[in-house]
């Protein structure tokens, strides 16, 4: 889905192997993200976020591959080619500041979503990656989103890209895509429409890195989501919005060793 990731992490890849930043404890990864993408799921307006994250790795193991929409990761169970652990993503709200148009249309606040994520390698250029989440606050619905990455190292320069699928329950479709008939009333513009889960979108995203020494490197991105099934039929989106969900980031990579 879209929307959007919560403090991206690096994810599993075994194929990368770096030397050890410092010959220290852990291995910090600190990064400073902007990204640009719709307002809220369905909007055909842009916004920008600014945002840091962190991670964080054992010294002297490979840094491991991540995708640019990958949520924050922590693993409990990892060997070359399988990793499974725990996954968070924060989804943004839709407010009447967003869109005018919305008036009548309820405040949905942000979401942070707690999951599950699963790796797979089955040959070392190839990754199958599957989150499933639970929506707090925001929305109390289920996601999850599966994708699929091509992934080619060239001396410093690190190319991915590949499909992207998401899916949504009830819960969340009607949150983000559904019109009570009370809305409907007072907004004027829309009907009442009460959508049902499954697919919400499908896509893909491409990524570009560049190591600028152990210590430094800087990520490039797009993405690009179409809404389908009942998210894409939904009036919100037809009236005020675009099936079309284009996304671009750019990241800065900052490395350090610490402890003993």
């Amino acid at each position: 889905m879209a929307g959007s990731a919560l403090l991206p992490a690096r994810a599993a890849d075994p194929v990368f192997a770096t030397p050890a930043v410092l010959p220290s404890g852990w291995i910090v990864t600190v990064k400073g993200n902007l990204k640009v993408g719709p307002s809220y799921p369905g909007s055909d307006d842009l916004s920008f976020f600014g945002y840091p994250s962190l991670s964080f790795r054992r010294a002297g193991t490979p840094e491991r591959f991540s995708a640019p929409d990958d949520g924050l990761s922590f693993s409990f169970l990892e060997d070359s080619a399988v990793r499974v652990g725990v996954v968070g993503r924060f989804q943004g709200g839709r407010y009447l500041e967003d869109n005018r148009e919305l008036f009548g249309l309820k405040k949905i606040d942000w979401a942070v979503e707690p999951g599950l994520f699963l790796e797979y390698w089955p040959v070392e250029f190839l990754r199958a990656r599957a989150e499933i989440r639970r929506g707090f606050n925001g929305h109390e619905g289920f996601v999850a989103d599966l994708g699929l990455d091509v992934v080619q190292r060239f001396g410093a320069v690190t190319l991915s890209a590949g499909p992207r699928l998401s899916l949504g329950d009830d819960t969340f479709t009607r949150t983000y895509f559904g019109v009570t008939p009370l809305e409907a009333a007072l907004n004027g513009q829309v009907a009442a429409y009460k959508p049902s889960g499954g697919i919400t979108s499908v896509g893909a995203t491409a990524a570009a890195s560049y190591d600028w020494s152990e210590q430094w490197s800087t990520t490039a991105y797009v993405t690009y989501e179409r809404l389908v099934g009942d998210a894409a039929d939904s009036p919100i989106v037809e009236r005020f919005g675009s099936e079309n969900q284009v996304g671009l980031g750019l990241s800065v990579s900052y490395s350090f060793g610490v402890g003993r």
